[in-house]
């Protein structure tokens, strides 16, 4: 149930360090960058490896997910969780949850603020 629940944390939160500017960022270029710039390199790493990259797990994972909902799929392990199918349907929800923040920060990319 730990190693679930960490799982779980990890994937839900995503957004939220992302969100926050808490999220790992490789810094040779950004540190020293203007604000334009910043939101420049923001805007072209959401829409180049962000934006993609969630799509991708979201498109890759459906069948997957939709497999473990049509067995309601259990644990293999004896005494192991039943609701295994839960679980996976927190990858398609890390996605989208993901993928949504990815888009408010485009936006936010755009006001004048």
């Amino acid at each position: 149930m730990v190693i679930y629940l960490h799982g779980i944390a990890f994937l839900f939160c995503s957004a939220y360090a992302y969100e926050n500017d808490e999220h790992v960022r490789v810094d040779i270029f950004y540190r020293r960058s203007s604000e334009k710039n910043k939101k420049i390199i923001n805007l072209i790493g959401n829409l180049i490896f962000l934006q993609p990259m969630a799509w991708t797990i979201f498109i890759l994972s459906l069948n997957y997910v939709l497999f473990s909902w049509s067995i309601y799929e259990v644990s293999p392990e004896p005494g192991g969780l039943p609701f295994v199918y839960l679980y996976k349907s927190c990858i398609l929800i890390f996605s989208v949850i993901l993928i949504l923040q990815s888009l408010a920060s485009i936006f936010s990319y755009f006001n004048d603020d």
